[in-house]
């Protein structure tokens, strides 16, 4: 997807209407195909920028001598 360099908040917004359009089930087969596909996209790009997140903020906390106790090394929440 060309839209790495998308915000978050413009990512998730996208993600939430294609959501709504969904839900609603009156959209046609190909397009409910394509609607899919761009949120499978736009769900990968909110992982990555939140996985990245985590890392900058376990970094920070270790240079600074505090590490969270609540985040495990793997990225997962205890």
């Amino acid at each position: 997807m060309a839209e790495k360099k998308i915000m978050f908040n413009d990512a998730m917004e996208q993600l939430e209407e294609i959501v709504r359009q969904l839900e609603q089930g009156d959209v046609p087969l190909e397009q409910a195909l394509t609607l899919y596909q761009k949120g499978m996209e736009l769900s990968k790009i909110c992982h990555d920028k939140l996985q990245n997140a985590e890392s900058q903020l376990v970094t920070m906390m270790k240079d600074g001598k505090e590490v969270p106790t609540d985040i495990e090394m793997d990225g997962n929440a205890k």
